[in-house]
């Protein structure tokens, strides 16, 4: 008999279909008209080869061979659950004891799962934190210049997390809609927490039934779904800001900018003009300067200036825009082209980053809370910025200046990671795998034999989503999930929270970890908690068991569209920002007063430190962008059938123009080695006009598969990007990833090709 199990995940909600113990199918959530396909790999996942299936512990760590030992080629040993739990409190007391609570890295950053109460990395570190803390992360690797530069230019981040500015209004009130990195429709499959509806590709497909004119200013076509009709501006990666300015010089010198907004919303517009226009350093920002840069002619470059600046216009940059070097100007000069324009706080128009970077963006939802569980608060009190993992394990005591502060990085004994996968996430894989490696112990909680958990010292398998109960929920979508078991736990696994409590209780700390709740208390006094909430705003909802049996809960859509600033475009005094001057901020005295001649006081152009522009580019002279995957989310997936149905030669594809293609004698369905100094990985080419001559493009989240595994510099033979990219911050100021910022070189692969090995087991020894 198959039984329906309703449930959700980052990748939309479902019900998963069971016979016998195993889930066999899935069918998308009734109430969503527009589900993706990343849901149909998840039987293959839940039963997947590579599950792991009971705790090990890496052999050479067992004899010894832990701080500058590399991880990686090793075997693993079984152990039982008692001595596994023994062994991490053990070393878990022993470091703080002797190294104090700063020695444990317990950022463990990722998206784990959609689950509320079961999220991996909050349950961490409240074992962590009940523990006496850990060094923790700040920021994310989605958009970790942004977040930081946001708040100083317009006082919150709402901008880039929502709620912005609802669809409805864009396509009732924009005319134009101009998109710096597209809006790729792949990214509206996913949404943090989990989504009962796929909207964002109803609202595309308005969007372009409305008439909008859409721009996609991007490297790739496929950044907008054809049936869009996108004019698209193939533009030199990394020189977005360029194009922004000598759009701005355009206006500026027709006199079409909006004064009243700039003299009454602003700070800083006489400083930036100045800049603009080349009187504070003798260059004028002009079309004619910006064309042999951003590969946009001073034409194009024209007409759309006076377009946006006549035309009702929203302005949206993806997230990725900002993963590049000097990545805090596209994003600052994006709120300045849409302050010069007069857009801020109307209905439909003004800025936005993230419409096309993640589901649930602009969605018409009220402002209403969702159940979350507090990961309580690091005793520590230190934090680095996430993307500065491999600093802070190559240089204990060195200074990282982040923002305003200087961070001293402390000596890592042991790492705890539990939902996530640095070996996907992070730049130069190389690089990382040799700090890695400078730690006395790694633990790893982990339901798979991803590259973390092969290159941990203690593994210990963790549920999957549909082996517990939790419940789903997204402060961008309408509906709150209930995620109902499924099937029992595979194998030896336990839930994160069972793990944890019984190393609290093996240091004495359960009950300050567990508040004397199970599972099932848990899902109760989270849910109850924001219903109250609910109820104080007037939203009647049913009480836990309606909920759980209902299976979902809906909020009702908002009457009237919400519009970002609109508030304070109405009236800047009564409703100003949370600035110092209460104003839009295109020059930053906070700013420049840190001194950063990376960030300086308002948005400029700098030439990237690693761009088509570079003197490296005569040794690599094709442009790497490494982007969100179609097929999975992240890393997730990978071993699903819809993302291993794309691979190439079961390899990971990349794209190249046909010019370079035939350059080399490159055709579609060859496989080739990508390469530069800091590694070389595998990948299936796949020839395309869609991308701009010299820039090639590969997913991320091929899981790491190393030809020689543990051995720095070898090659992946199963495409993963993070060995090329390089890793720097963006900039004193955000210290964020600058994955986009990457030159390579290609050549077909003339050798026997090597078998892909990562989504089997490593090498374990039973005794």
């Amino acid at each position: 008999m198959t039984v329906a199990v309703p449930h959700s995940s980052h990748w939309g909600a479902f019900d998963a279909l069971v016979e016998d113990g195993r889930v066999t199918a899935v069918r998308p959530f009734a109430r969503d008209r527009f589900p993706g396909s990343l849901i149909e790999s998840v039987p293959d996942i839940i039963h997947a080869p590579c599950r792991i299936d009971r705790p090990y512990v890496r052999k050479g760590w067992l004899a010894g061979q832990r701080a500058g030992h590399l991880r990686g080629g090793d075997p693993f040993v079984p152990v039982d659950w008692d001595t596994a739990i023994r062994l991490v409190a053990g070393e878990l007391d022993r470091v703080r004891q002797a190294h104090g609570n700063t020695a444990i890295f317990g950022g463990s950053y990722g998206w784990s799962s959609a689950g509320r109460f079961h999220h991996a990395r909050t349950q961490l570190h409240r074992c962590l934190n009940a523990l006496g803390g850990c060094t923790g992360q700040l920021t994310n690797y989605s958009y970790a210049a942004g977040m930081t530069l946001m708040p100083h230019i317009v006082g919150t981040n709402d901008c880039i997390t929502g709620p912005a500015t609802d669809w409805p209004s864009i396509i009732a009130n924009a005319r134009v809609l101009l998109c710096f990195g597209g809006l790729p429709l792949k990214n509206g499959e996913v949404c943090s927490g989990g989504a009962g509806e796929g909207q964002y590709r109803r609202w595309l497909r308005e969007a372009g039934a409305a008439g909008l004119r859409i721009v996609n200013v991007s490297p790739l076509r496929q950044d907008t779904p054809d049936f869009l009709r996108a004019q698209w501006l193939p533009i030199r990666p990394g020189t977005d800001t360029a194009l922004m300015l000598a759009m701005a010089h355009v206006i500026v010198t027709e006199g079409r900018e909006d004064k009243d907004v700039l003299a009454t919303h602003c700070v800083g517009w006489p400083t930036l003009r100045a800049y603009i226009l080349g009187e504070s350093d003798g260059l004028p920002k002009t079309p004619e300067w910006a064309a042999p840069i951003t590969g946009v002619s001073a034409e194009t470059i024209v007409e759309l200036a006076r377009a946006i600046a006549t035309e009702p216009t929203m302005i949206t940059s993806a997230w990725s825009i900002q993963r590049q070097d000097f990545g805090e100007q596209p994003y600052w000069m994006t709120v300045a082209l849409a302050a010069i324009t007069g857009g801020i706080g109307k209905p439909g128009t003004g800025f936005t980053f993230g419409y096309g970077s993640i589901n649930g963006v602009g969605n018409p939802r009220h402002d209403l809370p969702v159940p979350a569980l507090s990961a309580g608060r690091n005793p520590t009190g230190l934090f680095i910025p996430v993307a500065r993992v491999t600093d802070m394990l190559e240089k204990p005591g060195d200074i990282c200046e982040y923002n305003g502060k200087r961070i001293t990085y402390p000596d890592t004994k042991l790492i705890y990671w539990a939902g996530g996968n640095p070996f996907h996430h992070h730049q130069d894989l190389n690089r990382l795998l040799r700090a890695w490696a400078r730690a006395e112990t790694i633990v790893v909680h982990e339901p798979w034999w991803t590259a973390l958990a092969r290159h941990a010292d203690i593994v210990l398998p963790a549920t999957t989503t549909l082996e517990r109960n939790d419940i789903g929920a997204s402060s961008r979508d309408r509906f709150v999930m209930a995620m109902k078991q499924a099937v029992p736990a595979q194998g030896q696994a336990r839930n994160d929270v069972a793990i944890f409590a019984d190393i609290c209780d093996a240091l004495g700390v359960r009950e300050r970890y567990t508040e004397q709740r199970d599972e099932g208390a848990w899902l109760r006094h989270l849910y109850d908690t924001e219903r109250a909430g609910w109820t104080a705003a007037g939203v009647e909802t049913p009480d836990f068991d309606g909920f759980w049996d209902a299976g979902h809960l809906e909020f009702t859509p908002p009457e009237r569209p919400f519009v970002l600033f609109e508030g304070f475009r109405e009236d800047p005094y009564a409703e100003p920002l949370n600035t110092p001057s209460g104003k839009v901020e295109l020059y930053s005295e906070t700013i420049a007063g840190f001194g950063y001649d990376d960030c300086p006081g308002h948005p400029v152009w700098m030439e990237p430190r690693e761009w088509l522009g570079a003197p490296e580019a005569a040794r690599f002279p094709l442009h790497l962008l490494s982007f969100q995957p179609a097929t999975r989310l992240h890393g997730q997936l990978d071993q699903g059938r819809v993302s291993l149905a794309s691979k190439v030669a079961g390899r990971e594809p990349i794209l190249i123009g046909p010019v370079d293609a035939t350059a080399r004698g490159i055709e579609t369905g060859d496989v080739v080695r990508i390469f530069n100094d800091r590694g070389a990985c595998l990948g299936g080419a796949v020839v395309t006009e869609g991308v701009r001559p010299g820039v090639v493009a590969m997913a991320t989240g091929a899981w790491l598969d190393p030809l020689e595994p543990g051995a720095p510099g070898a090659l992946c033979v199963h495409g993963n990007p993070n060995v090329l990219t390089r890793d720097e911050g963006t900039s004193r100021l955000g210290q964020g990833p600058v994955a986009q910022s990457c030159l390579v070189e290609i050549e077909r692969w003339t050798e026997p090709v090597p078998p892909v090995r990562v989504h089997t087991p490593p090498p374990i020894e039973e005794d």
